[in-house]
């Protein structure tokens, strides 16, 4: 019988494949929260959360939003702001606006139901062939095939496929493999345990080959080549950026916190934040200049620098240059806020907004350091 494409496997052995795999999964998949349910609302949201983001990191950050908001009625009606309260420190903030967007149009136009309709589903925010695949095989039972990352690198070292599998051309075979090798009467199963396989035993690096319940099928094990599949990507060049930032405080501990759309903005998920700019020499002098400028706040020397914190961000490498500069009194300015430093916990901020308060934290004898 003809091979599956790309995998070189003949169609004779790919339901004993399926069976070998289901029953593996059946045994070893680890309990998830998300595992526990068919509501196709709570397998969205952790699809969503787990995108680029490791299941250990998820389950906490899953539990609370979900115990927040357990139903796409409640998310929907939720202000922006307490959205991002919640998925505050879980990063990628476009996630929980997309989410929150998409729960808005399912709440209005499809009934608060999750779309069964595959292109109506991709018609989401947020929304990508991937997710959409996942929700509608585990959820509803649909015969659709996901492929990411992990269930990329299975099919791959299954088939010996080399080359670059995020290449166009080869990620539509590898999607024409996974459709077709798909075990259409428990798809959602099938699914999860292709990348169970892929995050629990084919890993990227030292891959537990012996484990493996398809192994015997694996044409990059028999030829010893597990570890050169897939080829490495090729990294962009890291992007090297400084930014100082201006920690506001006055006699209560409180601090001024801005919103920046652009530039800088980006770097702090367009989330609250300090005031801050990129610098290139002088930090002091220019972060004296724009708190002028920008704030009418006039430092005369009252600036304190914090040390230097390192924070990164997918090929950015940042260097956070905090300062303190004590106040009187913080001004009222349109588009900003004032909260206690020692409670930006509660406030949707990112990571690098956090490591500033928390230097000032650490400078400060006025407020408790957490």
């Amino acid at each position: 019988m003809r091979p599956v494409s790309v995998l070189k496997i003949p169609a004779s052995e790919i339901p004993k494949i399926r069976r070998r795999l289901l029953a593996w999964f059946a045994r070893r998949k680890r309990d998830l929260p998300w595992r526990r349910t068919q509501d196709p609302y709570a397998i969205w949201i952790s699809e969503i959360m787990l995108q680029q983001t490791r299941v250990a990191a998820v389950i906490p950050y899953y539990e609370r939003f979900f115990a927040r908001f357990p139903t796409v009625q409640s998310l929907a009606r939720a202000r922006a702001e307490t959205v991002l309260e919640r998925w505050a420190g879980l990063g990628y903030y476009s996630r929980a606006r997309n989410l929150h967007q998409a729960a808005k149009e399912i709440s209005a136009r499809h009934g608060g139901n999750f779309p069964r309709d595959h292109a109506t589903a991709l018609d989401l925010p947020g929304i990508g062939r991937y997710t959409a695949a996942a929700v509608l095989s585990i959820a509803y039972g649909q015969p659709l095939a996901v492929l990411d990352g992990n269930v990329a690198r299975v099919l791959a070292r299954l088939g010996a496929v080399h080359g670059d599998l995020r290449s166009s051309s080869l990620w539509r075979n590898l999607e024409t493999a996974a459709q077709t090798v798909l075990a259409r009467n428990a798809p959602g199963d099938w699914n999860q345990a292709m990348m169970e396989l892929g995050a629990t035993i084919c890993t990227p690096k030292s891959p537990k080959c012996v484990e493996c319940p398809v192994g015997l099928w694996c044409r990059a094990r028999k030829l010893g080549i597990t570890g050169d599949i897939p080829a490495p990507r090729k990294k962009r060049t890291t992007m090297k950026i400084t930014l100082a930032a201006a920690v506001l405080l006055d006699p209560k501990g409180r601090t001024l916190l801005v919103r920046q759309s652009g530039g800088d903005g980006a770097l702090f998920s367009r989330m609250w934040q300090f005031p801050a700019l990129e610098t290139a020499a002088d930090a002091a002098s220019e972060l004296t200049e724009y708190m002028r400028e920008n704030f009418k706040i006039v430092v005369n020397g009252n600036l304190k620098a914090l040390g230097t914190t390192r924070h990164a961000v997918t090929f950015r490498e940042i260097r956070l240059l905090p300062f303190v500069i004590r106040l009187a009194r913080l001004p009222r300015l349109e588009g900003s806020r004032i909260a206690a430093l020692g409670g930006l916990g509660k406030l949707p901020v990112s990571s690098a907004t956090r490591k500033i308060a928390h230097a000032a934290l650490a400078d400060s004898a006025k407020v408790r350091v957490p």
